[in-house]
């Protein structure tokens, strides 16, 4: 692991030190200016969430220093305040111009949709990474805050499969988000929107039935889920009829889009050792793509350093630590340019099923036959699996 960074000074240094992680409520002000504006300028929006950031990381390279993981709450305040901020900032921002566009004619039906389509990245990339951040943390209202920005999308039951599905099995079949290997982004996409509900409501009531309650008790999240994502779209509804309920849709789609797209890219190809029946080794930094690359870790908030994420799930995000090459795999590129890549297949098959067979070559050199691991099924044996 490398060198640990000194913990910052109190006060004034350590808001100078967390304010590079504040760059994305910038996009706030630019979505208002781009809704008043239309036309050629809607596309300024992808452009500052995806194409100045991988101008930025190419200026301003990686960070590799890790700050010391004991660092206490207190001290990470001006951190947290950020994810707090922009659930408040997104309704107002997403509403307000639903309400705006949809009763003024300064933008033409096609020039709203392709406004809607751009506000799904920022409520996407931004919003439900930072919902990601929040619904692991411990203090019920900062789960709420999660829950009320992923009902914002029509995407609650992502808090269910992530906590009780992806983090636990992971590089293992029962994983509908870990992409296999050869799998296309298209084709992964269209299979995680079938299986992770049911995985994710499955999870929640096999919950409810350790507690001796049926499906339907109260205490069942998918409750609030539906009740949130209800509320939701009767306020697109009563805001801009069926033609703003239509564009709260549209944002909705591209969210999910951007969201499954960076699942896409944080564990394609990666597997834990079977060790037969049924039983997985623990999750380990080898299981998740780690990238160092400083600018977009600032816009997503340190999401890149995914090794540590599921190695320590409850870390805040300021703390995670990076890793070196020989404890993680190492993207050759931050998410945003990775994710445009998986955009094309035959492009992302050629970066990085290299790299994949590289990292099993590494960590699992004993394992002759991995078209089982390929396929997504249970090897025939504990790991060892041998065979033509």
């Amino acid at each position: 692991m490398t060198a640990q960074a000194p913990t910052p000074f109190a006060g004034r240094a350590r808001l100078r030190a967390a304010l590079p992680f504040w760059l994305s409520l910038g996009l706030i002000p630019l979505a208002w200016f781009v809704a008043g504006r239309g036309g050629w300028t809607i596309a300024l929006l992808p452009i500052a969430t995806w194409w100045l950031f991988i101008l930025l990381d190419a200026l301003l390279g990686a960070e590799e220093r890790n700050a010391d993981p004991g660092t206490a709450e207190a001290e990470l305040r001006w951190y947290r305040l950020v994810t707090y901020l922009w659930l408040p900032a997104q309704v107002v921002t997403l509403f307000g111009i639903l309400a705006w566009v949809t009763r003024s004619d300064h933008l033409d039906p096609v020039g709203q949709w392709a406004l809607f389509a751009a506000l799904g990245i920022l409520s996407g990339t931004i919003g439900i990474n930072y919902s990601h951040e929040l619904m692991h943390q411990k203090p019920r209202w900062e789960r709420w805050l999660a829950d009320i920005l992923l009902a914002m999308v029509l995407y609650s039951h992502f808090r269910s499969e992530h906590l009780l599905v992806h983090h636990r099995h992971v590089g293992t079949p029962r994983d509908p988000v870990t992409a296999r290997y050869g799998e296309g982004f298209y084709r992964f996409f269209l299979r995680v929107l079938r299986q992770s509900p049911v995985s994710a409501f499955r999870a929640e009531a096999a919950m409810q039935a350790r507690r001796s309650r049926p499906w339907w008790h109260r205490s069942n999240p998918f409750w609030r889920y539906w009740a949130l994502q209800g509320g939701f779209v009767l306020l697109a509804l009563v805001l801009g009829g069926p033609w703003g309920l239509f564009l709260f849709l549209t944002q909705a789609f591209w969210a999910v889009f951007q969201l499954e797209l960076v699942n896409y890219v944080e564990h394609y190809g990666l597997t834990r050792r079977h060790l037969g029946g049924g039983r997985y080794e623990h999750v380990l930094p080898r299981h998740s793509w780690n990238a160092d690359h400083k600018a977009s870790n600032w816009l997503l908030i340190n999401l890149q350093r995914h090794s540590d994420h599921h190695y320590k799930p409850d870390r805040r995000f300021p703390l995670l630590q990076t890793y070196a090459d020989e404890e993680a795999p190492q993207l050759p590129y931050g998410y945003p340019v990775m994710t445009l890549a998986a955009l094309v297949p035959p492009l992302w098959r050629r970066v990085m099923n290299t790299r994949v067979r590289d990292w099993r070559a590494r960590y699992y050199p004993d394992i002759a036959d991995w078209r089982p691991y390929n396929r997504g099924t249970l090897p025939p044996s504990g790991g060892a699996a041998r065979g033509a």
